[in-house]
Order: C-alpha cells, then sequence, then structure tokens
C-alpha cells in the first residue's frame, strides 16, 4: 500500500524516521518542530516523529509518589528517568516500542484535544484490528487496551493546539520493565504487547507501515518525508547544543524517508 501521497485536498503531514534515539534529544527535537508552527503552514509545519528510545521512565505534569529518591532507584536499574510536560502519570518507553510523536497544528485538522486523543486511540484500534487480528478498544483509562492489559501509552501535551508528545505501542519490548512501577498510575490493570498477544516475534519493522496506514486513514491527511533541509537545520541546532554528536545526526539526516 502507498504510504506517501502528494494529493493536494488533504492535510499534509511530515514523517521523520528517528531510529533508536535517547529521551532528551527527542523531546528537544519535538520543541524545534513546534516553534516551526510559527512561522511555517500547517502543510510545511506538521509532522510526525518515529523513534525507538533506549530505557527511560518519564514522568507527567502529575509526579505524585516518584521522588528523588525513586527517580534514583529507577535509574540503578539502567534507564534514565525524565520529567516531562505531557499529560499523565510514569511510563517506560524502550527497545521494541514503537514511539510516535505527532507535532501537528490541529487548527488544520479538528481544533480540540478531546477529538486529537480519541483519533489517536483509533489509529491503533484499527492499525490492531486490520492489520493484526486483535480487538483492542478503549476504556475509561487513557490509551488503547487489549482486555485489561495496556497495549498503547498515550500522552500528549498541547499548546494553542499544537501537539506534542503523543503514543507508544509495545511491539516487542521487555515487558519486565513495567514491574519496577505502576504503568500510568493504574494499579489494577496490566501492558501487553502485539508480540505477547500473537504469541511470535512482531518487531517495531514489522509495525511502522500499518501504524502510518492507519494514522494517515484516521487523520485524514496525506503523508510525505520531511524535507531534507528542515532535517538539516534541526539537527544542526542538536549538534551546536550538543544534544548529539555529528554522527548521530548524520543518521538522522540520512533516514529512509519511506518504507515499501
Amino acid at each position: 500500500m502507498r504510504i506517501f501521497g502528494a494529493a493536494l485536498s488533504k492535510t499534509l503531514v511530515n514523517v521523520w524516521f528517528l531510529g533508536a534515539l535517547e529521551y532528551q534529544p527527542a523531546y528537544r527535537i519535538q520543541q524545534l518542530l513546534a516553534a516551526q508552527h510559527s512561522k511555517l503552514t500547517y502543510n510545511q509545519a506538521n509532522t510526525l516523529l518515529i523513534v525507538e528510545h533506549k530505557p527511560v521512565y518519564t514522568i507527567g505534569i502529575r509526579t505524585s509518589g516518584y521522588d528523588e529518591s525513586e527517580e534514583q532507584r529507577l535509574i540503578s536499574l539502567g534507564a534514565e528517568f525524565c520529567r516531562t510536560n505531557r499529560g499523565g502519570l510514569i511510563t517506560f518507553h524502550g527497545p521494541g516500542q514503537l514511539v510516535a510523536y505527532p507535532i501537528l497544528n490541529l487548527n488544520g485538522f479538528t481544533k480540540s484535544m478531546k477529538w486529537y486523543i480519541c483519533t489517536l486511540e483509533e489509529t491503533i484500534i484499527q492499525m490492531c484490528k486490520s492489520s493484526f487480528g486483535i480487538k483492542a478498544s478503549r476504556s475509561s483509562d487513557t490509551g488503547v487496551w487489549v482486555d485489561n492489559n495496556k497495549i498503547c501509552a498515550m500522552g500528549v501535551h498541547g499548546r494553542r493546539y499544537i501537539t506534542t508528545h503523543g503514543l507508544a505501542l509495545n511491539c516487542d519490548v521487555d515487558l519486565k520493565w513495567f514491574t519496577h512501577v505502576v504503568p500510568c498510575g493504574i494499579p489494577d490493570k496490566g501492558v501487553t504487547s502485539l508480540s505477547s498477544i500473537l504469541k511470535k516475534h512482531v518487531s517495531i519493522e514489522d509495525a511502522i507501515t500499518p501504524f502510518l496506514d492507519s494514522f494517515s486513514n484516521q487523520f485524514s491527511c496525506n503523508l510525505n518525508p520531511l524535507p531534507i533541509d528542515l532535517k538539516k537545520d534541526i539537527v544542526g541546532q542538536l549538534v551546536l547544543e550538543k544534544h548529539i554528536d555529528s554522527a548521530i545526526g548524520q543518521k538522522m539526516i540520512d533516514s529512509p524517508t519511506w518504507l515499501n
């Protein structure tokens, strides 16, 4: 199925595959791209980042229960710990998890954060159904669930209807990382993955194309590669600020523009 299109009747969203990257550089990329919305049109600035993080626990604006001692405990497990401005409580990101950060101007879609979160959830629900034969659903708690187990966590931030942060879909992530915390602050529910449900290895690469197809359908948008000049500008700023070195930056610039 074709992923990228150029029909002018739909809003355009640029896609950037970042590969494996630590959390803080990816967060800085979100900030820099969000700032582009004050300079560019919707079609030029809307961006969907796809990334796989190294092990990291992130916490949102509600920080109850995670003081400095808890932070150090989690760091001692071999993960980073980052405090963010997204919604939601603590969660884990790591290898085997497809993380997507849509940096969108909702003025070009539907001007509603509730609509946005519901559409993200529907993206994953329809992807699970059509591509993997999994019956996923919503619950009273944000995210996407298979029975009482969360398969996709969501935590977003919106400022003047410009979105940052996003979702994390468990493909073949090591679920043991979640046992060290109460994921998303929900004590009576569990966590699962595509691989656990299907009882076979499902990699991020297996999930990217179905995810992009579903995202394009649910947001009624066309997906195009992020322009190389914008990649270079963002990477140059990251190198200047010493978030990454030039070698990592070049890999990000040379990342795939589409998947067959």
